[in-house]
């Protein structure tokens, strides 16, 4: 079932302030990752706010949906998402990447609603398959939701876990693509091109989806169809624009990782509508 125009309308005003808390954060500690942080923002917030079957009152059921960020740089953005769902304190992305804090620069176990902690890129996928191995095992109805960065699949790692998942067909698996199109110090074609990127995955067994990764109808019309398939694992290459919302930021591999100046942050607070 397709979601309401107002739902969507809801989930949006929701990326909207994730986008402006973030910004903040990330310039409080003039640390982080703001580019990738908010390419993924649509896809963090559908999955969190409305699709996944996890609470912050049973943390541990064991029938839970997981989630693995594997581009573990775009933590910020996952922070907020579970400060939303109540796993963490309102006030608590005030303390991103200080000493002590929950929230550290990548994802970390000693954060309440992390599954696994991720920052070595390419180790993700196969940890999320290894979860959908034991939850088809053990008949449970729950899913597995991998986020990849596109440059993250350079590692060689990556591919053989897409290799090895449809062999056991793992239906309960999706892994995301955040495909934005710029890497750390460069676009993707520059650094090294995924040229056929849809046909790869289908060649590795993959049920295969395009779409829009900052279209909140179109993602999720991508998981719910992801979840009639019954005997492979589904990627949903999500095509996003690296820092959007921002428009000195979008597109850019500079803002990959760097510190917000006073000035900037205004003009972005100020492109995504300001404080309301």
């Amino acid at each position: 079932m397709s979601l309401s125009k107002e739902r969507c309308a809801e989930l949006d005003e929701l990326c909207r302030v994730f986008r402006i808390d973030v910004l903040k954060a990330v310039h409080s500690i003039q640390s982080g990752h703001p580019g990738g942080s908010l390419s993924v923002c649509e896809i963090l917030t559908l999955l969190y706010q409305e699709e996944m079957n996890i609470s912050a009152d049973d943390p541990e059921n064991p029938d839970r949906d997981r989630l693995v960020l594997c581009k573990g740089h775009a933590a910020p953005m996952l922070y907020r998402n579970l400060i939303e769902k109540g796993f963490l304190p309102k006030d608590s992305m005030a303390t991103l990447r200080r000493i002590n804090s929950q929230l550290q620069g990548h994802p970390s176990n000693h954060t309440p609603g992390v599954e696994m902690p991720s920052g070595p890129l390419g180790i993700g996928l196969s940890a999320a398959q290894g979860m959908a191995m034991g939850l088809k095992l053990n008949g449970s109805p729950a899913r597995v939701y991998a986020i990849l960065g596109d440059g993250e699949l350079d590692e060689g790692a990556v591919w053989e876990a897409a290799a090895s998942a449809p062999k056991f067909a793992l239906s309960n698996l999706t892994a995301i693509v955040d495909y934005n199109k710029v890497q750390l110090d460069g676009t993707t074609d520059e650094v090294m091109p995924l040229r056929d990127l849809e046909g790869k995955w289908k060649a590795f067994g993959w049920n295969v989806i395009r779409c829009n990764g900052h279209d909140i109808s179109a993602l999720h019309d991508a998981l719910e169809n992801a979840k009639k398939v019954a005997d492979k694992p589904t990627v949903i290459i999500a095509d996003t624009i690296k820092g959007k919302g921002v428009s000195f930021m979008e597109g850019k591999a500079a803002w990959h990782g760097k510190a917000i100046p006073d000035a900037e942050l205004a003009q972005a607070i100020e492109e995504l509508g300001g404080d309301k």
